[in-house]
């Protein structure tokens, strides 16, 4: 089974885990939108993952 780093809190289903999505612009040469995502703990709120999406031309 897999816990939480910081809390030991059990993660059994995607319900254990809170997914924010924190949106990003960025202007100038490369004109672009890319949205970043933390994947948290539901019980402490400790970040335990991340990723990036997006980035059109």
């Amino acid at each position: 089974m897999v816990h939480c780093p910081e809390c030991e809190a059990e993660i059994a289903d995607s319900s254990d885990v809170e997914f924010v999505d924190m949106e990003s612009k960025m202007a100038g040469l490369f004109k672009s939108a890319k949205r970043f995502y933390v994947a948290a703990c539901d019980d402490c709120g400790a970040a335990i993952g991340t990723g990036v999406a997006g980035g059109g031309g």
